[in-house]
């Protein structure tokens, strides 16, 4: 069993940053995929970047590309998404995951979830 903490949210106003953690603890998360998927009210969860479990490689959605960047530590068994220039549409829930296969875009891929902690970017 793997558990998985995120901090770092807040209100912030557009054009901020924020630096979410995820802090992972029982079982090692060596070997598990990572990512961080968001969920705005009334909205499905969606995918928002990943990386592989080495951190050799990471992908994000469209809308983030130039702003987030998801990196891990595995030997602090955690990982990050620094978000730059954040916009109000990057308000929601954001929630860190662990993935065993399957893939990486997908909510039923994964196998353990954070509880989530909310972002709010005001205009």
């Amino acid at each position: 069993q793997v558990h998985l903490v995120e901090s770092g949210g807040g209100l912030v106003q557009a054009g901020g940053s924020l630096r979410l953690s995820c802090a992972a603890s029982g079982r090692t998360f060596d070997g598990y995929a990572m990512a961080w998927f968001r969920q705005a009210p009334g909205r499905e969860r969606v995918f928002v970047a990943a990386i592989t479990w080495t951190g050799g490689s990471t992908d994000y959605t469209d809308s983030v590309k130039g702003r987030f960047t998801i990196s891990r530590d595995n030997a602090e068994n955690s990982m990050s998404l620094q978000m730059n220039s954040l916009k109000p549409e990057d308000t929601a829930v954001y929630y860190c995951a662990a993935r065993s296969g399957g893939s990486r875009y997908q909510t039923w891929a994964y196998n353990y979830w954070g509880q989530g902690t909310q972002v709010t970017v005001s205009s």
